[in-house]
């Protein structure tokens, strides 16, 4: 097939007419985008000006349909949108009624957008709400934790959280079956010294229920652990007959790791060592279980020696 060959003149036209063919598209497209349409975007509700006496949640989806007004510009770049725009939604009106209406409240959520938009209507219109009596609570915090220690390390004390209890707030229905509410997991690797840390509460899932604070600041003493062995004398526990009960041996010996820091201040006094006359009344055995009826809760037994004793009743 023969090309077609253009003169010098020739090209040059073919060249003022697709310049002017292209200069005529682009000024459609400007005058075009330029007008004012209708489209429709998808828009996240926030709300605000909660009722105060009044636990509730709504009935439909938190997301609602706008039919915006708005250039061709606009358009083009609603659609190129990843994330829809957030508006709130004054819920002052549900302290007299269970329901909201868009229509009045069009004028505030317009000056929540450009001043060259506006919302002609929502879908859905009418946003229902589902109402109980609300209540407070408040319940302790329970923390929830992984944590590792280097070796001879460990918790030396009471674990400090701040603050020790949250306030809930919704239906009592619901509060009734809530008695701790725990935290996000505290993960602390390989720990040497003590750690004040802020950790979140758990999530919640319930939207009628509020928490409040989110978070508490959690303090965990910790310290280095040696072995300190005590003797301590053995009481008889059950011994409602007033046996002459002879335990033998009379003392046990306890061995249990103890904070450096406490190693001094914790003696004899600390813990109580006794067995059962019940296991012999009772089950007929012929030697009595040694067990700690009180012992130091910063403390970690190793050993009870021996856990067991032979004993004589002298009736």
């Amino acid at each position: 097939m023969p090309l077609i060959r253009l003169t010098k003149i020739e090209r040059k036209r073919f060249l003022v007419l697709i310049t002017c063919l292209l200069l005529a598209i682009g000024a459609w497209l400007f005058m075009a985008l330029n007008k004012k349409y209708v489209y429709t975007s998808k828009t996240v509700l926030y709300y605000k000006n909660f009722p105060q006496k009044k636990a509730f949640h709504p009935l439909q989806s938190d997301t609602v349909d706008l039919q915006v007004e708005g250039t061709g510009w606009q358009l083009l770049f609603a659609r190129l949108r990843v994330k829809p725009q957030s508006i709130s939604i004054n819920l002052e009106k549900l302290n007299t009624r269970n329901y909201v209406l868009f229509a009045e409240q069009l004028a505030n959520v317009n000056r929540q957008l450009e001043t060259s938009q506006k919302i002609i209507s929502v879908s859905p219109d009418t946003l229902y709400f589902d109402f109980t009596l609300r209540t407070v609570k408040r319940v302790p915090v329970k923390l929830m934790s992984n944590i590792s220690f280097v070796k001879q390390y460990g918790i030396s004390g009471d674990i400090e959280i701040i603050p020790e209890y949250i306030t809930l707030s919704g239906p009592q229905d619901k509060l009734e079956k809530i008695n701790v509410w725990p935290t996000d997991t505290l993960k602390l690797k390989n720990v040497q010294a003590t750690s004040v840390t802020r950790v979140s509460v758990a999530q919640n899932k319930m939207k009628n229920v509020s928490i409040f604070p989110s978070s508490a600041e959690v303090t965990i003493p910790v310290d280095e652990f040696t072995e300190k062995t005590m003797e301590i004398p053995v009481k008889i526990i059950n011994n409602k007959e007033y046996y002459n009960v002879k335990p033998y041996p009379k003392k046990v010996k306890i061995t249990f790791l103890i904070a450096l820091s406490k190693y001094q201040q914790t003696n004899e006094t600390y813990i109580d060592a006794v067995v059962d006359l019940n296991e012999w009344k009772i089950f007929n055995h012929n030697k009595l279980r040694v067990s700690l009826s009180r012992f130091p809760h910063f403390c970690k037994l190793v050993s009870i020696v021996p856990d067991k004793l032979d004993f004589i009743i002298e009736k």
